[in-house]
């Protein structure tokens, strides 16, 4: 009686662990860029934009919706090449993947370089920047709010100092403004009282006639503030920098990573 010979042989294998723990970090990352899309998409029909696209360029300044346009669609596009790439062990999409992480990363790298070698020319156009918004601050409600919680977190008032404020036409102090805002700022550059339990939105009602204005508002710059605060806390946000390029570069691991298993596993076929 012949005897039969059988020959084993392990072939290569897509590691399970790798293969869905990008997958869920992945799916989640999908669903917070298409809740940001949502939100983005949403304000702007709020607002009307969405019936009338040439009010995107009216603004001249910031609008902060941008922001949640741009984040989600970013997360979105990321979020689907990485989860379905590999879910169906779709070797394109995780190149893809890959790419766009590695695109980022080194586009954030880049932008981290020349903001310390150019810091000053970055620093005059962040004065450019901040004016121009400030001369918006009506224009758009998102931009409004958005300047308003920046003055009460770090305390300030204008791009400089309270005075800034006349860059806007409510609040300019010339006899011929008509605004009742006029020689005053808004109500989050006002020194809180904790004996208020109601916000006094027009704490900054002629505030900029009196002399002794720092008793009411808040007199310091926004600019210098914010680089107050950033040197006081660099420390933490050296770590959140860091912490994301390291995830980005992780995720680029384990996508590369899963490109070889699913190259060998299909070599051996």
């Amino acid at each position: 009686m012949s005897r039969k010979h059988h020959h084993h042989y392990k072939g290569a294998e897509v590691s399970c662990c790798v293969k869905y723990f990008l997958f869920g970090f992945n799916i989640l990352f999908w669903l917070l860029g298409a809740s940001f899309l949502a939100i983005g998409l949403w304000a702007w029909a709020e607002k009307g934009v969405l019936s009338n696209l040439s009010a995107i360029t009216d603004l001249g300044a910031l609008d902060p919706v941008w922001l949640f346009i741009v984040v989600g669609a970013v997360m979105f596009i990321l979020g689907f090449a990485g989860c379905i790439g590999a879910l169906r062990e779709n070797t394109t999409l995780l190149k893809f993947f890959s790419v766009f992480l590695g695109l980022i990363f080194f586009l954030e790298l880049t932008a981290g370089i020349l903001s310390f070698v150019f810091k000053d020319w970055i620093k005059d156009q962040l004065n450019l920047f901040i004016n121009k918004n400030v001369k918006a601050y009506r224009d758009d409600i998102d931009l409004q709010n958005v300047i308003d919680f920046a003055q009460e977190y770090w305390s300030c008032c204008g791009t400089h100092g309270s005075d800034d404020w006349n860059l806007n036409m409510y609040f300019n102090c010339t006899e011929l403004n008509p605004s009742r805002e006029s020689c005053g700022v808004p109500f989050s550059c006002c020194v809180k009282d904790p004996a208020e339990d109601v916000l006094n939105t027009q704490c900054g009602y002629d505030v900029r006639r009196q002399e002794n204005r720092q008793k009411f508002i808040y007199t310091k710059g926004c600019v210098g503030q914010f680089e107050k605060w950033l040197q006081d806390k660099l420390i933490i946000v050296a770590g959140i920098f860091v912490g994301i390029a390291l995830l980005q570069i992780f995720g680029i691991c384990l996508a590369q990573n899963l490109v070889s298993d699913v190259k060998a596993v299909k070599a051996n076929w």
